[in-house]
């Protein structure tokens, strides 16, 4: 429900800005790294806006499979452990038990 919401809101805002890009309908010059263009600010508003949100999302895929990879590392160490807490206890409960009797 809370990715549906902010997709709504994504759109939304791109819906606006396409909008309002449209009633624009001027040729400006618009100097980017290696040249420069003419372009409509209705296209530039539109082009610039998505790939902003592609960059955005990218980056935030990133962290988010960084994050992802470290839980799994930290729960393949628990397993693990768990693993060897298991077999020391049992090794200590199956071990036989020395008593003195004399």
């Amino acid at each position: 429900m809370k990715y549906l919401l902010i997709f709504l809101v994504v759109l939304v805002i791109f819906i606006i800005s396409v909008t309002l890009g449209a009633h624009n309908d001027q040729v400006i010059t618009f100097n980017y790294l290696l040249a420069q263009g003419q372009f409509r600010i209705s296209t530039l508003l539109a082009s610039l806006f998505g790939v902003g949100f592609l960059l955005g999302w990218a980056i935030c895929g990133l962290f988010w499979l960084r994050v992802r990879v470290s839980l799994a590392n930290a729960q393949r160490k628990v397993k693990r452990m768990q693993a060897q807490l298991e077999q020391s206890s049992t090794a200590v409960t199956t071990s036989p038990a020395t008593t003195d009797q004399e």
